[in-house]
């Protein structure tokens, strides 16, 4: 058996399909977010502006986040020193999942070390403990999430995105006496759309179902204290398990649930993606505790990413640009082609400096390919204009100019 034309081939699928994943060379800028440096395969440097990432509000480079980790890696060195197990639990670890539990109103709290094992561990154990499990999951769910349903081995039933009636149906259908788990994303973060969280709470209570709520692209950024879109709507303590990740809005790195004690407690007893798993190092763990401290008591980088992403999606309109509705700070813009897709992604980056991925099958169905806009508090308005200008231009190049 020829093992190398095995994975010489399936590389090669990918390729022809468009889908074959580049990850671009990169130093982010200090101080200068959403400044970045971007090197060539000969090492050469040259400044970009980075319109795609994750650390929506720059947290990641706020003052109060650095001056932690710093004075953590001056205070207790680099490393955790292996797994809460054998090496005990950080006090910074003690600290963040106290924040944690009090910022969604729960008993209690647990570190992982990103959001896909946090969901991945807690997913598939609360599959595993409840008798006769059925895991009702939303179709659009992430990989992370549908991987821990996978491995919970249990029943599953997919419902269509953000459908009521199917999902009441597949509860309806139901033998009442099973174990019933609910599992949903508040935020899409493909489209940006909004689930209806108290509606499906009702439906958990009717039909006795626990609810598990993905609030990884809305924690830091909505509600009053950065809870996420379940303490925007008042409603966080009606769902049973909130997970959320500190490497997006809080701009850090690691995953967490919050819970009742009695739920945290089980997780952490029997989830083997953290009892086996080196707990976070605590210089990450003393950064995430500060931005989670500080986006509690501070709206201005909330306020400033909804101005940046509606003043984004309104220069897109008004140049005539497919920008797909969106009701929260996600602003994608239909391609429709993954080829095209990669291409656009290319040209913006060489011709322009403006670094976005392109979002591909099977992150988003084939015929919506996109590439995905999150503009944040620190992009300016004449940023905005070049970016939109550079995209109309390569959308309808036979139109005149827009005015920059």
């Amino acid at each position: 058996m020829r093992y190398d034309q095995i994975f010489s081939d399936a590389i090669a699928r990918l390729h022809d399909e468009g889908r074959y994943r580049v990850f671009v060379d990169i130093l982010r800028d200090r101080g200068a977010y959403p400044g970045a440096r971007c090197f060539d395969a000969d090492g050469e440097a040259r400044p970009i502006t980075v319109w795609c990432s994750n650390d929506y509000l720059g947290m990641g480079q706020h003052p109060a986040v650095l001056d932690a980790m710093e004075a953590a890696i001056a205070d207790v060195g680099a490393g955790s020193g292996g797994t809460r197990n054998i090496s005990g639990n950080t006090h910074y670890h003690i600290e963040l999942e106290r924040e944690l539990a009090d910022l969604h109103g729960k008993e209690s709290a647990l570190l992982f070390t990103s959001g896909y094992v946090s969901n991945d561990a807690t997913l598939a154990t609360l599959g595993k403990l409840l008798p006769s499990c059925v895991i009702f999951s939303d179709e659009l769910n992430h990989a992370s999430m549908i991987a821990g349903i996978r491995n919970a081995g249990c029943e599953r039933k997919i419902f269509r995105h953000n459908d009521l009636a199917h999902l009441e149906a597949l509860l309806a259908e139901t033998d009442p006496a099973r174990a019933k788990l609910i599992a949903f994303e508040s935020v899409y973060s493909m489209d940006g759309d909004v689930a209806p969280i108290a509606a499906i709470c009702d439906l958990a209570d009717r039909y006795q179902a626990l609810t598990y709520l993905d609030e990884v692209h809305a924690v830091g950024m909505y509600g009053s204290r950065g809870g996420g879109i379940s303490e925007r709507d008042e409603v966080a303590h009606r769902v049973s398990v909130i997970e959320g990740t500190l490497a997006k809005a809080f701009g850090v790195m690691g995953g967490y649930i919050a819970a009742d004690r009695a739920v945290i407690d089980c997780i952490r007893s029997y989830a083997p993606g953290f009892i086996f798993t080196t707990s976070l190092s605590p210089v990450l763990a003393a950064g995430a505790l500060a931005s989670v401290r500080h986006l509690k008591v501070s709206t201005s980088e909330r306020e400033g990413q909804r101005a940046a992403a509606q003043r984004l999606k309104s220069l897109f309109r008004a140049a005539g640009l497919p920008v797909l509705p969106s009701d929260t700070h996600i602003v994608p813009l239909l391609v429709g082609d993954p080829v095209r897709a990669k291409a656009l992604s290319d040209h913006l980056l060489t011709e322009h400096g403006a670094y976005v991925q392109p979002i591909n099958y099977p992150t988003v169905p084939r015929g919506t390919e996109r590439l995905r806009f999150t503009p944040g508090p620190l992009h300016g308005e004449e940023e905005m204009k070049a970016l939109t200008a550079a995209l109309a231009a390569w959308y309808f190049p036979y139109r005149m100019p827009i005015a920059a």
